[in-house]
C-alpha cells in the first residue's frame, strides 16, 4: 500500500532507449507512453503454452509487446474500442514508498491512451488471485497513482471462452487488406442496414469467398455489429453500425 501523498515516480525508456526517472505527475502530462518500448521485458515462464510475443494493432498500425495470452485477449478488446488511440506493453515502472518508508515498484502490463487524452494502466491476470498479496498491494497503489492524474487502473478479469474465440476469429481479419476492392465495404454495410443472417447479407453482395473477409473486417472495426456471447456461425444476425447486436442469434432471417 502506498503512503498518503507518497510521491509516485515514473521510470521509462526515452525514444533512444535510455532510462529516465521523473515525477509521475509530470510524466503523465508530458510523456507519450503509447510510443515507448517496454521498460522491462516480459518474463518467459517455462511450462507455459504461450509466452511473450507481439500483437499487431489495427489502431496504431504497429506492434505491441504482449506477455501472456490473457494480455493478448485484452489487447484485442482495446484494439477494437473506438475511443482508444494508442496501446503499449509495460512502458512505465512506478515507484513509491509504502507506509513503512520502503521503496516499492510495479510495472503494469498494459497502457491504453483514450481519445480524450486520458489513459488506462492495466494488469491482465489469468485468474483473479494471480500475483498474490504483492499484486493486490500494487493494484491499490496503481489505482491511487492513476486517480492522482485523472487516469484509471484496472485488473482486468479474463473473458469467457466463447467471446475470446470470436474475437480471435475476427482479429484474423483486422488488417486493412481485408476491406477488399474499392466500394466493397460500402456495399457490405448497405447489405446489413436491416439486420439479417451473416450468410444472407454476404451472398446479397457477391461471392462469399470475396465478401466474407470484408464482412469479418467490418465486424472487427465496428462497421457491422453482432453479439459475441454466442459462437459465430453463418446464421448469426448481423447489423450495420449502431445496431446493438443483442437480438438472439441463429434464427432464420
Amino acid at each position: 500500500m502506498a503512503a498518503r501523498g507518497g510521491g509516485f515516480e515514473a521510470v521509462f525508456l526515452d525514444p533512444v532507449g535510455q532510462p529516465v526517472q521523473q515525477r509521475w505527475a509530470d510524466a503523465a502530462l508530458t510523456v507519450a507512453f503509447e510510443d515507448l518500448a517496454p521498460v522491462s521485458a516480459f518474463p518467459a515462464v517455462p511450462g507455459r503454452r504461450w509466452g511473450p510475443g507481439l500483437w499487431w494493432s489495427a489502431t496504431t498500425g504497429r506492434h505491441v509487446a504482449a506477455g501472456s495470452n490473457a494480455m493478448r485477449v485484452q489487447l484485442m478488446v482495446l484494439d477494437r474500442a473506438p475511443n482508444v488511440t494508442g496501446l503499449a506493453g509495460r512502458p512505465v515502472r512506478l515507484l513509491w514508498h509504502d507506509r513503512r518508508g520502503q521503496v516499492r515498484s510495479w510495472v503494469p502490463q498494459l497502457f491504453a491512451r483514450y481519445r480524450n487524452g486520458t489513459a488506462l494502466l492495466a494488469d491482465c491476470p489469468g485468474r483473479p488471485d494471480a500475483g498474490g498479496e504483492r499484486a493486490m498491494n500494487a493494484a491499490e497503489a496503481m489505482a491511487q497513482a492513476c486517480a492522482d492524474v485523472g487516469w484509471a487502473y484496472r485488473r482486468i478479469p479474463p473473458l469467457d471462452d466463447v467471446p475470446v474465440a470470436n474475437l480471435k476469429w475476427l482479429a484474423g481479419y483486422r488488417h486493412p487488406r481485408n476491406a477488399g476492392r474499392p466500394g466493397l465495404m460500402a456495399a457490405v454495410v448497405e447489405a446489413f442496414m436491416r439486420p439479417r443472417p451473416l450468410i444472407e447479407g454476404t451472398e446479397a453482395v457477391g461471392d462469399p469467398i470475396e465478401v466474407l473477409p470484408c464482412v469479418f473486417h467490418a465486424l472487427w472495426h465496428g462497421r457491422l455489429t453482432t453479439g459475441l456471447e454466442a459462437p459465430l456461425h453463418e446464421r448469426v444476425l448481423v447489423g450495420s453500425e449502431g445496431w446493438s447486436g443483442q437480438v438472439k442469434t441463429g434464427g432464420a432471417g
